[in-house]
């Protein structure tokens, strides 16, 4: 986050197009706009933009008190996935002569463009617009340079053939606003490309585009499914009940998931005192689910080795390759996160499969607590994340 000192100089810079100054402290989609159009980074500035609140259009401030709860606020434009691909950005309280202020400090993206709501904001200069199809072209482009993350990049084996376009254009009228797509006319290859799955320059899917859209998505990914046991005792060296290889596309892949997570759950009455009775689960699935989910959206695609979702008779395993990412360490697990795979992170918020970033470990402990389970325990090392979790005891 930038210096006091650098702050005021910003406050008394009325040219630049890196500040949007507003005395708004409650609109949020003019906050998530900005946000936006800062991520994608138009003019090519690569440096950070900065949303200062509390402040006149001449750079004076308007007397803002500033409160966690607005602060919060802001920290809950980049988890509510509205900004997809989640944006980079810092959120800071300054108290100035004058007042207080929030200042957002917005990076650019490797992953453009960047949406808020369906829509490609930018700006150029004074210049505050909804990208048309050259502007959004350029930054489709350029995060070919950009991309570091696995799922964006190419698979270059692929073709367009390989993905089951019917199923993309379903995908994309949830990710893109309505009266964008019905004023685009631009081959499949760029409407792809916008969505970070295919690769114009190389003329191939990404990784994210077949594992969302493939038709085989194993046969370029042989690591790309989940290994299903359900066994009748404690040990794996039991004869399974039930076991499966739950591959597909992932929308298809998630749904079967989903189902065979409900059947594991049995449910019982339980006496609450000498008057009442109530029916728990001997697991709550929401929080299964979101463990699940939790595996399948960090797990390290580049790696042959299924995600292993293990049912014993007294708890579940669910086990994830690729260590922890990023930011997160043992130490700060799971309160802070990095995204291995942010275009999948985005499909599974966009699919409803996720309902916020960030959120999903947490919950899980939660509700588990909730329903008088013993807590999940957490395993890490550089190859695989594994969680148990375990039965309600009577």
């Amino acid at each position: 986050m930038l210096t006091e000192d650098q702050l005021k100089e910003l406050l008394l810079d009325l040219e630049t197009d890196r500040i949007e100054r507003t005395e708004s402290v409650t609109n949020t989609d003019k906050f998530g706009q900005v946000i936006c159009a800062f991520a994608n980074d138009l003019p090519n500035h690569r440096q950070p933009g900065y949303l200062l609140i509390g402040v006149k259009d001449d750079g004076t401030l308007s007397g803002l008190t500033v409160t966690d709860e607005l602060l919060n606020n802001l920290g809950g434009i980049r988890s509510d996935g509205n900004v997809l691909p989640q944006p980079l950005m810092n959120i800071a309280k300054f108290s100035l002569d004058g007042g207080n202020l929030a200042v957002v400090e917005v990076y650019l993206s490797d992953l453009p463009p960047v949406r808020y709501k369906g829509r490609v904001h930018i700006r150029v200069g004074p210049r505050k617009a909804i990208a048309n199809e050259q502007e959004e072209r350029v930054l489709t482009e350029r995060r070919v340079a950009l991309a570091h993350s696995f799922d964006a990049r190419p698979c270059l084996e692929a073709t367009l053939d390989e993905l089951a376009l019917g199923q993309f254009d379903a995908y994309r009228r949830e990710v893109i606003d309505l009266e964008t797509i019905s004023g685009n006319h631009r081959p499949v290859e760029q409407q792809l490309a916008s969505l970070r799955l295919y690769d114009p320059e190389r003329a191939c899917p990404t990784h994210a585009g077949i594992l969302l859209f493939g038709k085989n998505p194993r046969f370029f990914l042989p690591g790309a499914y989940v290994q299903y046991l359900k066994l009748p005792g404690a040990e794996l060296t039991d004869i399974p009940e039930d076991q499966a290889e739950i591959s597909g596309d992932l929308h298809s892949m998630l749904r079967e998931l989903e189902g065979r997570l409900k059947l594991l759950i049995q449910t019982t009455m339980h006496a609450i005192s000498a008057l009442e009775e109530k029916l728990l689960p001997d697991y709550p699935e929401w929080a299964l689910r979101e463990l699940l989910m939790n595996a399948v959206m960090h797990r390290n695609y580049n790696s042959n080795t299924p995600i292993r979702f293990y049912a014993f008779s007294d708890h579940i395993e669910i086990q994830s390759p690729g260590g922890l990412y990023g930011e997160a360490t043992p130490e700060n697990f799971p309160t802070r996160n990095s995204y291995r795979n942010p275009v999948i992170a985005e499909a599974m918020k966009s699919f409803g499969f996720v309902n916020r970033f960030g959120y999903g470990v947490q919950r899980a402990k939660a509700l588990l607590s909730q329903n008088g389970n013993p807590p999940a325990e957490f395993e890490f090392d550089e190859h695989s994340v594994l969680v148990k979790i375990y039965r309600r005891s009577e």
